[in-house]
């Protein structure tokens, strides 16, 4: 192994909270997306500066030379290379190539359970938790992309329990660029295709909203996915915020605002429904083995929401009450079936202040115990963490 210091600028080392780590290093290349990568030593953790998205050139030799450099400062040679499960990544094309230079395994971590270990890792636990691990994707041990996901999680072992309704990403990587796109392909899982056209084509014309109703029917580059980032990007389109993206998360990020002015105007919670005042919501079904969380009914609901000026806002608020009620409740219901006592929370869908503090809150009043991420991105950003920890158990 090369131990010659790279010029990389890397932070101090951070402790964990007491539990026991790896006896020898443990290095790990992150994600994709908002890539670092960190170093998992028995005192204690130092990940890279961010990198950014591995589609770049320059995100990628940064990457390497960090890798080199976090190596380089290890108090001993590392004993394993933790990377992403997917095969393509240039991360993971680098963990294979550094762990036959260092002669040590390169060992692959599915993407969420990554997200949740990170939790682990910096809170110090050994015993088992569920995690709610909610972002825009990452490559399912199943070969399909997840986003949405319900794990069990232990030291050694893990284990999915659920996930959100799937849904067609029509054209693939195109629809999370293109919240319209989500919008037909919940139209469609809803059994509603005859109405992508009309409701679509006003908006971003005929040619378009045919095509992609034709795409769903045919099922044709709609590979499915369980990603809870593409369920918002569906909602913010339900009411008609941003179709179509300049920047990641701007949909998800306007209805989340939309919802805040709301809140903040109307406390506590926004009206029931768009009808009348004393009607509930629909319930949001939870299947009795926790297997899958159907979030259909809230798209019913916001396709029925009156858009004005002052209701998109209320629907805003109640899609995110609603939404996080559920997730709560599915949760603690794979808890108790579990035995456990604490839920952790994961994935880039966490920055959301107001689905964070509703899940938490719900949580702690079914008398569970909640914890993310405290000095540590719950995005991809403080993924390579997770991995780190995984393979050093």
């Amino acid at each position: 192994m090369n131990r010659a210091a790279d010029s990389a600028q890397l932070p101090l080392a951070r402790p964990l909270a007491a539990s026991p780590q790896p006896a020898r290093p443990v290095l790990a290349l992150g994600a994709w997306l908002k890539n670092t990568a960190c170093l998992l030593e028995a005192n204690g953790w130092q990940s890279s500066a961010l990198h950014g998205d591995l589609r770049d050139a320059d995100a990628c030799r940064a990457l390497e030379a960090s890798a080199r450099a976090l190596a380089a400062r290890a108090s001993q040679p590392p004993a394993a290379i933790a990377h992403d499960l997917h095969p393509d990544f240039f991360s993971t094309r680098l963990a294979l190539a550094l762990a036959d230079e260092w002669q040590i395994p390169a060992i692959a971590v599915q993407h969420h359970h990554a997200h949740i270990a990170a939790v682990m890792a910096e809170h110090g636990l050994r015993e088992p938790v569920i995690g709610l691990a909610l972002d825009g994707v990452g490559l399912g041990s199943d070969g399909t992309a997840w986003g949405g996901e319900l794990l069990r999680v232990a030291p050694g072992d893990w284990k999915r329990l659920g996930h959100l309704w799937p849904l067609a990403l029509p054209g693939g990587d195109a629809a999370a660029r293109q919240p319209w796109r989500m919008l037909a392909s919940a139209l469609h899982a809803m059994g509603r295709g005859a109405e992508i056209e009309p409701r679509l084509a006003p908006a971003v014309g005929t040619g378009p909203a045919r095509m992609m109703a034709r795409m769903l029917a045919a099922k044709l580059n709609c590979p499915s996915g369980t990603s809870a980032g593409r369920w918002f990007d569906a909602a913010a389109a339900a009411l008609g915020l941003h179709l179509h993206e300049q920047t990641e998360a701007e949909a998800a990020i306007a209805l989340e605002q939309q919802a805040a002015r709301w809140l903040s105007a109307n406390p506590p919670a926004p009206a029931p429904g768009p009808n009348a005042p004393g009607q509930h919501p629909p319930a949001v079904a939870i299947s009795t083995d926790t297997s899958a969380l159907d979030i259909r009914p809230l798209m019913a609901t916001l396709l029925a929401w009156p858009q004005t000026a002052d209701s998109v806002g209320a629907a805003a608020a109640w899609f995110h009450l609603t939404l996080a009620h559920a997730l709560a409740d599915w949760a603690a219901h794979a808890a108790r079936r579990a035995g456990c006592g604490i839920v952790c929370l994961g994935g880039g869908c966490f920055m959301n202040a107001i689905l964070t503090g509703e899940v938490t809150h719900r949580l702690n009043g079914h008398g569970l115990r909640v914890l993310r991420p405290e000095n540590n991105s719950c995005g991809d950003a403080g993924l390579a963490l997770g991995q780190a920890w995984v393979v050093g158990q």
